[in-house]
């Protein structure tokens, strides 16, 4: 069986919920739960301070960086521009300095062909004198007479497949860009300023000018005057 409650603890107990109840009415007695939850200002404005300088530090290091590396790729850019320069010219040079050396060959080899050219009209024309050997005398004459020929005809091969083709000038008015007139003929049954005969056969290299003609020109006006002014173009 319980102790029963006495009066006295009664009262005690009812005067302690009243003055609990009290308390917890008054909004003034009880903790200010915002005050406790909320940050501290001054810390917060110092860490988004310290924020924004950490910020602005990585930005200038990205700047410094994109600066450099662009400075670099500038540097490489003009560098590879040189070289691709330097190489284009020495391509240049190059391809120059194998065209004369390739024009000068050709140059001697026409000069070849001039002496085998006259090599052949003189063997072709030629007409022994007297009567003894005679016939041994044309024979041989003849054989090499035919033999030049040969040689005329293969070297006239060899140039034709390296781009040399003869000159046209015999019938042809006379161009003095082409031709060096050597003298002056007169024919009055010819026109004026066409082509007679030729003393130096003239070639083109790829349709260029490779070697100016040497020809005699018809002036049958004026025979007395001096060759037209040309310059005489070996080149």
């Amino acid at each position: 069986m319980e102790p029963a409650v006495t009066e006295t603890a009664k009262e005690d107990l009812l005067a302690r919920l009243r003055d609990y109840l009290d308390r917890a009415d008054d909004p003034s007695s009880a903790p200010a739960a915002d005050e406790a939850a909320a940050p501290d200002l001054f810390s917060l404005l110092s860490e988004l301070a310290a924020l924004k300088n950490e910020v602005k530090l990585e930005a200038r290091q990205v700047k410094t960086a994109l600066d450099e590396f662009r400075n670099v790729f500038e540097a490489l850019e003009t560098a590879n521009s040189r070289a691709e320069q330097e190489q284009q010219r020495r391509r240049e040079q190059e391809q120059a300095n194998r065209a004369r050396e390739r024009k000068d060959l050709l140059l001697e080899l026409l000069d070849l062909r001039d002496r085998l050219q006259a090599g052949h009209e003189a063997a072709a024309g030629y007409r022994p004198r007297g009567l003894f050997g005679r016939r041994q005398a044309r024979a041989f004459a003849a054989s090499m007479a035919e033999g030049l020929a040969m040689n005329l005809r293969r070297l006239d091969e060899t140039l034709a497949r390296r781009g040399v083709q003869p000159l046209p000038a015999l019938g042809r008015l006379f161009d003095p860009h082409r031709m060096h007139a050597a003298e002056l003929a007169s024919d009055p049954e010819r026109r004026v300023g066409e082509v007679l005969a030729e003393q130096r056969a003239g070639f083109l290299l790829d349709g260029e000018l490779l070697r100016s003609a040497e020809v005699v020109v018809n002036r049958p006006d004026r025979p007395d005057l001096t060759p037209p002014s040309s310059t005489k173009d070996s080149s």
